[in-house]
Order: structure tokens, then C-alpha cells, then sequence
């Protein structure tokens, strides 16, 4: 429960990085909790139960990769380490879709689940003390859990199927470390837009089919025409997944740049998501 100092500060409108990393620290069981709720009822009631997990991207995987990889004869191309431009196997291709779809299952997880979150529970929004942020955070734990899922067969992949492991993994956190920041930022705004905006869970399913053909899951980045890479440049979900491609398949070290790029959007929707959250949670008895 929220301690008397942060029920304080939330009276007061006060708001301040250190205060919304010490709520998450303050409230870390709270959040285990709802979030392993979250896990369990996903699969209550179904007959295979946790086995969806594995399952079901595997079927998607099966399916994106029929389409894109043999129907279409899609590929991912990139550059080595003498900047020769090399052309991706078919387990690569493979491997690189089930990649970047596990990373944008998270995105579209929050795309679909934020905006209701605080209007389904209008019980706990009653409860002075119930520390509301939670349930973003629990939902992310949710789909964290399933990413971890995913991440971990892809690993499986490429260590027995794929290129093999390399010590160019070690800088896997330095990119998924801010897309979990940025994650946890849009799951904050969402929920509490969608207490002000009931249609923001509407546009869900169109968002995340944007994000989804937007953010090089698919193609290779060198494939982008200019005139649309002077937009797809700017985003960070993008960035992400071909730094962890390159990374994971091939190897290569990030690239500098994008890396910075996407931990200053990480960052600062992590920021930005929490202050938006507690500036609104204020009217969300009255609203509901």
C-alpha cells in the first residue's frame, strides 16, 4: 500500500522522477502479485494452459513466415563488420520475424490492455490507498513474462538452428532495457487517457497493425524508400528491433546512434507516462 508520504504527495500534485522509481520500488509486491493474477488467468480454462505461450507465436511465426518468406520471398539484408552488404538466410529471416513480433507483441499487449485497465476496476480507483499505478505495471509483467517466453525460444533458435551464440549478446540489455522503459511509460498514459477518452481503446487494433508494418518486423531497414524513412526514422520500436537483429543473428555491435536515440525515448516516455498518470489520477472517482 502507498505510504503516507506519497499519499501526501499525490495530494499536494507534487511529482518527481525520484518519487515515481521509489513508488515502483515501494509497491514491487503489490505489482509481482497482480501480475502472476494476470499470467494465470490468461490460460484459465483452457485445455493446453500454459502451453499457449509457446504455442501461439509459434503458429504466428509459422504463418508470417509462409506469407513473407516464401510467398512473398521476403529476406533481411545487413551490413558485416567491413561494412559488406550480406544477405540473411531463410532460418535467418525466420528467426528475425519471430524476433521483432515478440517485441511488438509487447507494444500491441499495451496498445489493446492500458485503456481499460483503470475503467475495469472502478473498485480499486475507490481505494484511497490502493496505489493505482499497479496495474499498468502489472500488465507489462504480464507481457514481460510472455516476452521473456518468446525471447528465450528464440535464443533456443539461434543457438541450435541459427548462426550460435556470440559475445555480441552481452549488449542485448543495453537495447531492451529502454524498450521495457518505454513499454511501462505507454502503458502509464494509455490508462489513464482512456479514464478521459473511452474511444483510445478503439483505435487499439489500427495502432498496433501500424506499429506493427512501421517498425521493420518483416524487411530490413536498408529496404525503407527515403521518403518514408524521413518518418520511419523516428521510431524508436524500429531502431530496437534491428539493433537486437543484429545483435542476435549476425553478430554485429549497436549502432551508436539509434541506441541513444531509443534510450532517450525510453526514458523519457517512462517519465513522461508516470507524470501524466499521476497529474489525471486525481478525477478518476468522478470520471468512473
Amino acid at each position: 500500500m502507498a505510504r503516507p508520504e506519497k499519499i501526501e504527495a499525490m495530494k499536494m500534485n507534487k511529482w518527481s522522477p525520484a518519487l515515481a522509481v521509489s513508488a515502483l520500488w515501494q509497491h514491487r509486491v503489490v505489482a509481482w502479485q497482480f501480475s502472476r493474477r494476470y499470467v494465470q488467468m490468461g490460460f484459465r480454462g483452457s485445455v493446453l494452459g500454459g502451453a499457449w505461450i509457446v504455442l501461439s507465436p509459434l503458429l504466428l511465426l509459422g504463418l508470417y513466415f509462409f506469407v513473407f518468406g516464401s510467398v512473398f520471398g521476403g529476406s533481411f539484408q545487413y551490413s558485416d563488420a567491413n561494412g559488406a552488404i550480406q544477405e540473411a538466410t531463410g532460418v535467418d529471416y525466420a528467426l528475425g520475424i519471430f524476433l521483432g513480433l515478440s517485441v511488438l507483441n509487447l507494444f500491441s499487449g499495451i496498445l489493446a490492455g492500458s485503456p481499460g485497465l483503470v475503467v475495469g476496476n472502478p473498485n480499486f480507483v475507490k481505494k484511497v490507498v490502493f496505489p493505482l499505478e499497479v496495474l499498468p505495471v502489472a500488465l507489462v509483467g504480464q507481457l514481460g513474462f510472455n516476452f521473456c517466453v518468446n525471447f528465450s525460444l528464440c535464443l533456443l533458435g539461434v543457438v541450435f538452428i541459427g548462426p550460435g551464440a556470440g559475445w555480441a549478446w552481452m549488449w542485448l540489455p543495453m537495447v531492451l532495457v529502454p524498450l521495457l522503459l518505454m513499454v511501462l511509460g505507454l502503458a502509464w498514459f494509455l490508462s489513464a487517457v482512456g479514464v478521459y477518452l473511452r474511444d483510445t481503446g478503439q483505435l487499439a487494433p489500427f495502432l498496433g497493425m501500424v506499429l506493427l508494418y512501421s517498425s521493420a518486423v518483416f524487411y530490413s531497414v536498408s529496404m525503407i524508400p527515403a521518403d518514408f524513412w524521413l518518418f520511419l526514422k523516428w521510431n524508436p520500436v524500429l531502431h530496437g528491433v534491428n539493433q537486437l537483429r543484429g545483435i542476435l543473428l549476425w553478430g554485429l555491435e549497436p549502432s551508436w546512434k539509434p541506441l541513444a536515440y531509443v534510450w532517450a525515448t525510453g526514458i523519457s516516455g517512462f517519465l513522461a507516462g508516470n507524470w501524466v498518470f499521476e497529474r489525471l489520477r486525481n478525477d478518476f472517482a468522478d470520471l468512473l
